[in-house]
């Protein structure tokens, strides 16, 4: 049998059976309709002494599965900050696993290490960040955001006299980790994980945002090593701490400067919501996702250290067995693997397609969008939009927290749209997010005309 015989069979089945699923992204309903005992027996609870051939498995997985999926590409899923996938992505990311190359060192895998290493320095251009700054890739902003909490405690503890490498973090400097009121749970996952507690909780305002009076009070309680993690982003009103003035106050205390981007960072691609982040580029470290708002697919984060020492310090991997680039770090010498997939192609592919003009589009769409929803939602009767709409997140309240949960359900139960359920300064709401490379002013359209029927619906 021939590579091509052996391959051709499964492959062939794949590309038919995702061609059928993604047919479906714009019309179909968004809910899935079966839950996981369901597809459990579909799928087949006993492993049998041995199975079909590969076509039949991938087939029955498909029959069994999608009425388990969530059509979480959508152009009317605004749920959780999930973004879409675009074409050029997924056929990256396929060619991804068919290489199946370990992107861990220059000299083993050349190819795909290149294709990375331009993604870093164009995502260094669109971002906006120091071109000297390192760019790895890892699982998501949680992880990308350990990345740079770990960079950081190494360096404000050298800073201090202690070497954590070789004397660990008992015994040491007690290190000031500072976080804003309105952080996101993956800023307290990665600051637990890095050996910094959850952190000093500093204040914030009506739309999220840490206020400068408040860091400068808080810095000032103590001295010695700190860690200021700032948002670019938040959640429920997508507003953003003013960074360039939140990270001259940390650096006056001798701060490490961490921001938390997920979705945010990306506003500063865009020429008209550049502002929002005015002053990124001072910071010391950066997380942010590519399968988010850039619309790759899962899973691609993205940690930025600007200082290359302290991170290769903090995180590299070096033996005799591993061939490590003399003179040039390693992709495994910015992130906490060895073992990985070439995530960071899929990111190359989407920049070569769409270039920096494009990028900026992308973003300013998404952010017209949520306009487009924000000021539909305004016009019916009883709704409210409780933020200041300045990115892609739009918060909603239909009177009553009762009433606005019943929205939010027959909004589900419709399939048309869906967002998020939440809570927000007491108040139960409906989080719209605007991540999708597919919603336009159409789709945000289409969107609100689903909310004013689930409102008719809820009564």
């Amino acid at each position: 049998m021939s590579d091509r015989e052996a391959y051709g069979p499964a492959l062939d089945d794949a590309v038919s059976l995702a061609g059928r699923w993604l047919g479906g992204v714009r019309e179909e309903s968004i809910p899935p309709t079966a839950d996981v005992d369901q597809v459990k027996d579909g799928l087949g609870r006993e492993l049998p002494d041995r199975g079909p051939g590969a076509p039949e498995v991938l087939r029955r997985m498909a029959e069994a599965i999608e009425p388990g999926l969530m059509r979480i590409g959508s152009p009317r899923f605004h749920g959780w900050v999930m973004g879409g996938v675009q074409p050029v992505s997924l056929g990256a990311d396929w060619l991804v696993s068919a290489w199946d190359q370990n992107t861990g060192l220059r000299t083993v895998t050349p190819g795909v290490v290149a294709a990375e290493e331009l993604a870093a320095a164009w995502l260094n251009d669109v971002l906006g960040l120091p071109t000297t700054a390192e760019v790895g890739f890892v699982t998501g902003a949680t992880v990308a955001s350990l990345v740079g909490l770990v960079a950081a405690r190494d360096e404000v503890l050298r800073r201090a006299g202690w070497d954590a490498a070789a004397q660990g973090l008992a015994g040491g400097p007690r290190i000031r980790f500072l976080v804003g009121a309105e952080r996101h749970g993956s800023v307290d996952s990665s600051g637990l994980v890095a050996g910094l507690g959850r952190g000093r909780v500093v204040e914030a305002d009506d739309q999220g945002r840490m206020r400068a009076d408040a860091l400068r009070a808080a810095l000032a309680e103590g001295s010695g090593p700190a860690i200021v993690c700032l948002q670019a982003g938040n959640i429920h009103s997508g507003a953003f701490d003013p960074l360039g003035e939140l990270t001259d106050i940390a650096h006056e205390a001798g701060a490490w400067v961490h921001v938390d981007g997920a979705f945010g960072l990306w506003a500063a691609a865009a020429p008209g919501l550049r502002h929002l982040t005015s002053g990124l580029e001072r910071a010391d470290s950066w997380a942010t996702d590519a399968h988010k708002t850039l619309n790759v697919p899962y899973d691609c984060g993205i940690a930025a250290v600007a200082d290359a020492e302290a991170l290769h310090r903090a995180v590299a991997q070096h033996a005799a067995y591993l061939a490590s680039s003399a003179d040039v770090a390693d992709p495994a010498d910015r992130v906490l693997e060895l073992s990985r997939r070439a995530r960071g192609l899929p990111v190359y592919a989407t920049l070569a397609q769409l270039g920096r003009d494009g990028v900026a589009e992308l973003v300013q769409q998404l952010a017209d969008s949520a306009q487009v929803i924000a000021d539909g939602i305004r016009a019916i009767p009883g709704a409210e939009v409780l933020n200041d709409v300045v990115y892609t997140q739009v918060c909603a309240a239909f009177g009553t927290d009762e009433r606005t949960r019943a929205v939010g359900a027959a909004l589900l139960a419709g399939g048309d749209a869906l967002a998020s359920p939440s809570v927000w300064h007491g108040r139960a709401v409906l989080r719209f997010s605007v991540s999708n490379w597919l919603t336009d002013a159409a789709e945000a359209g289409r969107t609100v005309a689903a909310v004013r029927r689930a409102v008719e619906a809820a009564g």
